[in-house]
């Protein structure tokens, strides 16, 4: 476990993780969640990754456009620094983090924060992708997020990849990504592999 003497102990902490598709509407619900605890007298803080270059250093911005005030940091370790004057704690594209991310957020939840964590559950591939199943599995929330498939209308559960490039973490957008259903992510797949042949 990470230790920090820096962190205030509090009486109670949780430990919330959104997931889902690219354009699923992650960001905008750790937004949502964020901005209403303005409301409760509480204070937020809310950190991306550097590897995320879409938005500005300073801010996450949603896909609809709804935007909140960030900290860019390169290792989930740097939120400790920050983490003894907020109340709830916010982490925006998880999956760019590398696994000590879980440990952090259980660290904070331990002791009494409040961590809200947005990202996707899938690499393009299909496989869980960098810390999300072990933050999904020690949260006590898991909200998954659905955008609608491009190709047959249904829920879409999967980011395909347009273009064929073998890298693990690729920062794109509608050009580069597509919400698809299981069914059309499979057949999309399967044709890519039978064009490699």
């Amino acid at each position: 476990m990470i230790e920090n003497k820096n962190i205030k102990t509090k009486s109670t902490g949780r430990l919330e993780v959104i997931c889902g598709s690219m354009f699923s509407g992650k960001t905008e619900e750790l937004i949502r969640r964020l901005k209403r605890v303005e409301f409760s007298n509480q204070n937020y803080i809310i950190f991306r990754p550097k590897t995320d270059s879409r938005n500005p250093n300073d801010k996450i911005i949603s896909h609809a456009k709804t935007e909140i005030s960030a900290t860019t940091i390169t290792e989930p370790e740097e939120i400790l620094k920050f983490a003894h004057n907020y109340d709830v704690i916010g982490i925006d594209e998880a999956q760019f983090f590398s696994n000590t991310l879980t440990t952090v957020c259980n660290s904070l939840a331990n002791s009494g924060f409040r961590v809200v964590v947005a990202g996707l559950d899938m690499d393009y591939k299909g496989n869980p992708f960098g810390p999300m199943p072990s933050l999904m599995a020690t949260a006590e929330e898991v909200t998954k997020v659905h955008a609608v498939c491009v190709k047959t209308g249904k829920l879409a559960s999967y980011s395909f990849r347009k273009k064929t490039n073998d890298n693990i973490v690729m920062v794109g957008e509608k050009a580069e990504y597509e919400p698809l259903s299981r069914e059309a992510f499979i057949n999309k797949m399967a044709i890519r592999e039978k064009n490699k042949q």
